[in-house]
């Protein structure tokens, strides 16, 4: 678990072990600078969370335009590719 998720969940008053208990067992997030996402699984779809506008003036694809990973997954859409770099961060 990334030491800022734990403390975050110590600061509400949650445990290590009842955060585990709540979250999937196989959940990645990824906080960028101007987007939250996630992923379930190794092969789940990307989804995202919270997406905040950039400054200046560059308009970021409103969400609620973006097909859902819901909906990706009825109609049967593949997981992005896996030719990507993951980075963790920790301090």
């Amino acid at each position: 678990m990334d030491p800022l998720i734990g403390k975050a969940a110590g600061m509400i008053g949650l445990s290590h072990e009842r955060l585990f208990q709540l979250l999937p067992s196989e959940l990645t997030l990824w906080v960028d600078p101007f987007e939250v996402s996630y992923r379930i699984g190794e092969d789940g779809s990307i989804c995202v969370l919270y997406e905040s506008p950039q400054p200046g003036g560059k308009a970021a694809k409103p969400l609620e335009s973006r097909t859902s990973c819901k909906e990706e997954w009825r109609t049967g859409r593949s997981s992005p590719s896996k030719n990507y770099n993951m980075m963790t961060v920790s301090s």
